[in-house]
């Protein structure tokens, strides 16, 4: 059974950055997807980004595309998310999760999952 484990999560001014941390124990992940979601309060959870076990191919929401980067060290067998220029509507929880399947935005496709790191932007 993988276990996921974020870390990184804080309080940032907009404008500023932070690098969240993905890391996987008990399971090798070099062959699965690995993906960003978040969850806002009172809002349905929703996809950030997804990279390929190879790291060669990414997926970004619109969202965020052009301020956040995702990367993967299948060596160390952790997922990153470098997240750049934020905004106070980035503030949520941010989860990690793996999938045995392709790239995907859908958070149904992914079978296993963080407990989540709170990010916080203030204005």
């Amino acid at each position: 059974q993988v276990q996921l484990v974020e870390s990184g999560g804080g309080l940032v001014q907009a404008g500023g950055s932070l690098r969240l941390s993905c890391a996987a124990s008990r399971t090798p992940v070099s062959t699965y997807v690995m993906g960003w979601f978040r969850q806002a309060p009172g809002k349905e959870r929703e996809f950030v980004a997804a990279i390929r076990g190879t790291g060669f191919n990414t997926y970004y929401s619109d969202s965020v595309k052009g301020r956040f980067t995702i990367s993967r060290n299948n060596a160390m067998n952790t997922a990153y998310l470098q997240m750049s220029s934020l905004k106070p509507e980035d503030t949520a929880i941010y989860y990690c999760a793996l999938s045995s399947g392709g790239l995907s935005n859908s958070a149904t496709e992914y079978g296993y999952w963080g407990q989540g790191t709170q990010v916080t932007v203030s204005s």
